[in-house]
């Protein structure tokens, strides 16, 4: 341990594993720590259903009903992963997919007036779909075709719209979209947690739309996919990409201090021993003189032993209850897995609800989400801080990476993953030199 290293990682959340082998496969010597005994910080996958009652609190053991323990592995933090989203490409870039799974979610869901109705992303969806009346369902139509045809480097897409400069709400205007189908539009599909988006120019907004409708045609249920085993495999896969190419792992270790001289971290220290390094990348929690408090999310586990109702008994799915339908400034979501993708016993359904905390009762913000779940064997109720970085770490040359948000896809992560990479090195993240560096190791395919 007594070594110099080129950089230091202290956490293995997926934030901190993507950019461990991002940095081993660049040719770095990385070492990566974390004080847990166990991979994913924050964003680990908890199993036996034993270690989930004694961290929540939970007196007693499991009842014999929710079967064996150790088939369950639960989810702290919530997420799916996008078909042809950004951290779809960077696992099969490092070829990290090797070691995973994936299964695609069954459905994507979305609230309106107390009910839940299939969020329709298809021409065919939208024509049959019970959420619009017939001729909004035609001006919709035209929206999604405008949408799909749309390339922000063809002026001849735009049809007289800027796209650097025209507010969605304009776009809505334009194609005469009612107020419910704005909010599903730009919450099931855009997938905004708010709606300051509305005044912004439209660009972003319609490849939001695109990402989602080409996510959904690579397989046709929905855009999501959702690993066998949980999303604790993410981390585990990329931390095996970082030791093929020579990064060292160790868990179970004390972080006891970060050493700093003249503003600038040169090492860190661990049962006595220092390791040296010119970078660090961490999680919050190692820093915590370095962050601030930005918000809180709530996140509730559910346990049921039945599908949610009015989702065609779907294994999977997720639901999005727009912000507008519950007098909510931002969106309340529940990802729903399953036994089907090994992450429960058979028969059971794990539902997790979660929204950015708005009010002193964040339990009362979302109780139209668990009215959808009733019957709930058991809950497990957390509430996170959101924490971010106070600098960008170009002098302390320590990269902070933000707590996960209350949203349900990694786009959000991936975000910061690039912008941390963006400052550690200058340049801007390439998956297709990421594609290369590998081949030169491994051969082409």
């Amino acid at each position: 341990m007594n070594e110099e290293y080129d950089v230091i990682v202290l956490g293995t959340g997926l934030t901190e594993c993507i950019l461990s082998g991002i940095m081993s496969v660049n040719g770095k010597k990385v070492l990566h720590m974390d004080r847990n005994p166990y991979y994913g910080g924050e964003s680990a996958s908890i199993t036996p259903l034993e270690d989930l009652y004694k961290r929540f609190k939970i007196p007693g053991s499991p009842p014999a009903s929710m079967g064996r323990g150790r088939d369950w592995n639960v989810d702290l933090i919530p997420k799916f992963l996008m078909a042809n989203g950004q951290l779809v490409k960077m696992l099969l870039y490092t070829e990290v997919t090797r070691y995973l799974d994936f299964k695609v979610t069954e459905g994507s869901f979305v609230y309106k007036g107390g009910k839940i109705y299939k969020v329709p992303s298809t021409e065919a969806e939208a024509l049959a779909s019970s959420l619009m009346g017939l001729f909004e369902k035609r001006r919709f139509r035209k929206f999604l075709v405008y949408v799909a045809n749309f390339d922000e480097k063809d002026s001849r897409t735009f049809e007289g719209i800027d796209p650097k400069k025209t507010t969605m709400r304009d776009v809505y205007k334009k194609f005469d979209l009612g107020q419910d189908v704005i909010d599903f539009t730009g919450h099931a599909l855009a997938l905004y947690r708010t709606d300051d988006y509305l005044e912004q120019p439209c660009c972003e907004t319609i490849n939001r739309i695109k990402l989602y409708s080409e996510s959904l045609a690579r397989y046709g249920k929905s855009p999501y996919l959702y690993p066998l085993y949980g999303l604790g495999e993410l981390p585990q896969g990329f931390a095996r990409l970082s030791a093929i190419y020579g990064g060292t792992y160790m868990l179970n270790k004390p972080i006891e201090e970060i050493i700093v001289q003249n503003g600038k971290v040169v090492g860190v220290k661990s049962e006595g021993e220092i390791a040296r390094c010119k970078q660090l990348i961490c999680d919050p929690s190692y820093v915590k003189d370095r962050v601030q408090k930005v918000g809180q999310v709530i996140r509730v586990i559910c346990i049921l032993s039945h599908p949610i109702k009015n989702t065609n008994d779907a294994n999977s799915c997720q639901i999005i209850i727009p912000q507008n339908q519950v007098n909510r400034k931002s969106d309340i979501y529940v990802c729903m897995i399953s036994f089907a993708h090994n992450v429960a016993a058979q028969g059971k359904y794990i539902a997790i609800v979660s929204t950015t905390v708005e009010t002193k009762e964040p339990e009362k913000e979302i109780r139209p989400a668990l009215d959808l779940l009733e019957p709930i064997e058991q809950k497990f109720v957390s509430i996170s801080d959101l924490l971010v970085p106070k600098d960008l770490g170009t002098e302390s040359q320590i990269f902070i990476s933000s707590t996960y948000d209350a949203t349900t896809h990694f786009e959000t992560t991936c975000d910061d993953i690039k912008n941390i990479y963006m400052r550690m090195t200058g340049s801007e993240f390439d998956f297709e030199e990421m594609k290369r560096k590998k081949n030169d190791i491994y051969g082409e395919d």
